[in-house]
């Protein structure tokens, strides 16, 4: 039960540093984040700097460039920390 409990509160734990990470993305490129939310969509497990075995789970989020579509973006964690980023290509608003 213990780990079980672990577990729940890790994943709530990651997918708040996901969400953070998404927003400052979209922020950054001057992006709207669609539905303040990420959805985990992969789970697996990955080695991090150090080698220690940890969860690398695949979050998926939606942005907008103009307020007319969506598009969508992926961001992969390794334990806590951001592996990579991607985003669908978007148009560039002057």
């Amino acid at each position: 039960i213990a780990a079980l409990g672990w577990y729940w509160l890790n994943s709530l734990h990651a997918l708040e540093i996901a969400r953070k990470i998404g927003k400052r993305a979209c922020d950054e490129l001057d992006l709207q984040f669609l539905d303040d939310t990420v959805a985990g969509t992969k789970l697996g497990w990955g080695r991090d700097h150090s080698g220690r075995r940890v969860f690398r789970r695949t979050y998926r989020f939606e942005f907008t460039e103009t307020g007319n579509t969506r598009r969508e973006g992926l961001l992969v964690l390794l334990g806590d920390k951001l592996e990579s980023i991607t985003m669908e290509p978007y148009q560039i608003v002057p």
